[in-house]
């Protein structure tokens, strides 16, 4: 039976982002893409203040974390990811899961799960 791989997509503050590095490390996450990010959810960004005039705040800073698995469980990924940057306030960020239906590790040219797990 084929592996099924997964990708996880966590979009972040970027403040907790050490923290979730370790994480992922701890439970044998042994790869992660990191991209800067603007963006804003539901709230439509925030309303600040400068000099006692509003302004409105569109866009907010964040990371995007990409991580494909196949040995590590994903509801064990979100889990953990939860713990770390769950705060209960709005702008916490989103976590997504989408299957893959295939990979290519470019060097040696494997696909499948074993172009995403360590070689050991």
């Amino acid at each position: 039976m084929v592996e099924k791989m997964s990708k996880i997509e966590i979009i972040m503050n970027p403040d907790k982002f050490e923290d979730l590095k370790e994480a992922m490390n701890g439970i044998g996450v042994t790869g992660m893409t990191v991209t800067n990010a603007l963006g804003c959810g539901l709230q439509k960004g925030h309303k600040e203040y400068y000099r006692g005039v509003q302004v409105e705040i569109n866009l907010k800073q964040k990371l995007k974390v990409e991580i494909v698995v196949c040995e590590v469980p994903v509801e064990t990924v979100i889990q953990t990811a939860l713990k770390i940057l769950q705060t209960g306030n709005i702008g916490d960020g989103k976590i997504f899961v989408y299957d893959v239906v295939d990979a290519v590790r470019i060097r040696t040219a494997e696909r499948g799960p074993a172009a995403v797990k360590d070689p050991k």
